[in-house]
């Protein structure tokens, strides 16, 4: 649907809409006038909307006099309706048909995240962006914060309202839940941007397209997960202390809302442990890195980290075990007990399998594999039992170098012959 024409009608009465006189047979219908089709933006801002109808002709109005008359970069605003079911798509609609500059897009399903992934991963513009209806962010933050995106500065950009500079206007019981939800996200995710929750951000759309793909949440945790696989991925996260007056009239579902995202944020924590939340996985074209180099580096790391772990707790016990066992027996004890650990570890974290296809042939294979490094720490020992070097310390540092030498040859013997596919 591209003009009044679809409606049957003049631009005149196309100001009389009313939902029931606009079609919405498809999955995704969008309204824009000739004007704005033409337009060439390099920003365009996505206002998700659902049964917004006494909220949504002000606020759209406030911004577009607001980008006549203070913002310098060419612009277009997207009214995107989230199947609602009051007269908020018609009056999207009636403002999209006076408003040039400004278009509307209907989904037949929810989800603010929905709405964003339409919008931003069929935009022409250079960045793409998204403000809540309720324009609770001062727009002078705009500008801010789409600047170092459109020079290239940064890849992704957010408002915040936890930042030095920031000033807030809310309750105590949303600063609580927001300030809550930021430490969650720290304490399991150790996400390095300070507000995920802010109705206020940007995105270059070539990050965009290539992020959207691996994110799965399609409601309010969008926001979070989009930014968390970013910054996993190494882009720029430019933050802008906002000022932000509460709505009293948000229909948040706040408990409902608080599952949702305690149960994406246990999901992204499984995305990363189990290696698919790098891009160089899942994207390829010009400019990534190939699947098989990109594969064994962080195999290489993700081996490495499991292998620091396993080293520690190889010294610790036998460190623990020597006094009564001896230092054979612990040894051999220490390597069992650390092998069975190392396996599972490395199954599911270094070369992300799971299930049960072949974990019996798998586990098998990685406890076989224990007997390498027993021989080598074992050689190892003989060997400083013939030189006159000897004592406690000397022992557990020689076979701590020893254990670990032997995961060079155990990561290739695991990568090729254990866990190759």
């Amino acid at each position: 649907m591209s003009g009044p024409g679809e409606f049957g009608g003049s631009p005149e009465s196309a100001l009389k809409f009313e939902p029931q006189d606009v079609p919405m047979t498809s999955s995704l219908l969008t309204f824009e006038s000739a004007a704005t089709r033409a337009r060439a933006a390099t920003v365009e801002i996505a206002i998700p909307v659902y049964n917004e109808e006494d909220d949504l002709e002000a606020s759209v109005r406030r911004l577009h006099s607001y980008l006549l008359d203070r913002f310098p970069l060419p612009w277009t605003v997207t009214i995107v309706d989230n199947a609602s079911s009051d007269r908020t798509w018609g009056i999207a609609c009636r403002l999209a048909n006076e408003l040039a500059g400004v278009r509307a897009v209907h989904l037949d399903q929810k989800g603010r995240g929905r709405a964003l992934r339409a919008v931003w991963s069929a935009s022409a513009a250079p960045v793409v962006a998204y403000m809540d209806v309720d324009l609770s962010t001062d727009l002078g933050a705009l500008l801010p914060l789409v600047a170092p995106l459109v020079s290239g500065h940064s890849d992704m950009a957010i408002g915040t309202r936890l930042a030095a500079g920031s000033r807030v206007v809310r309750g105590p019981k949303r600063e609580l839940i927001s300030r809550a939800y930021n430490l969650i996200l720290k304490a399991t995710l150790h996400n390095g941007f300070s507000d995920a929750q802010c109705g206020f951000k940007a995105v270059r759309t070539d990050v965009a397209k290539a992020l959207l793909p691996m994110v799965e949440d399609d409601g309010w945790f969008f926001d979070t997960e989009l930014l968390v696989l970013g910054e996993r991925n190494g882009m720029r996260i430019h933050e802008v202390p906002v000022d932000w007056v509460d709505d009293p009239d948000s229909r948040v579902d706040v408990v409902n809302t608080a599952k949702a995202d305690l149960k994406g944020i246990w999901r992204v924590l499984r995305r990363i442990a189990t290696g698919q939340a790098s891009l160089a996985v899942d994207r390829g074209g010009p400019g990534a890195v190939g699947a098989e180099t990109a594969g064994l580096a962080t195999q290489l790391a993700r081996f490495a980290s499991v292998g620091v772990v396993s080293t520690i707790l190889f010294a610790a016990l036998v460190a623990l075990l020597s006094a009564p066992l001896g230092w054979a027996l612990a040894d051999v004890l220490a390597l069992g007990v650390c092998s069975v650990a190392n396996t599972a570890a490395n199954r599911r974290l270094t070369f992300s399998l799971q299930g049960r296809f072949r974990r019996g042939r798998q586990y098998a294979g990685g406890l076989a594999l224990s007997v390498l490094p027993i021989a080598i720490t074992l050689v190892a020992l003989a060997g400083l039992a013939a030189t006159a070097v000897d004592g406690f310390a000397a022992r557990v540092a020689v076979l701590t170098v020893a254990s670990a030498a032997a995961a060079v040859a155990r990561f290739v013997l695991l990568r090729r012959w254990v866990f190759g596919r």
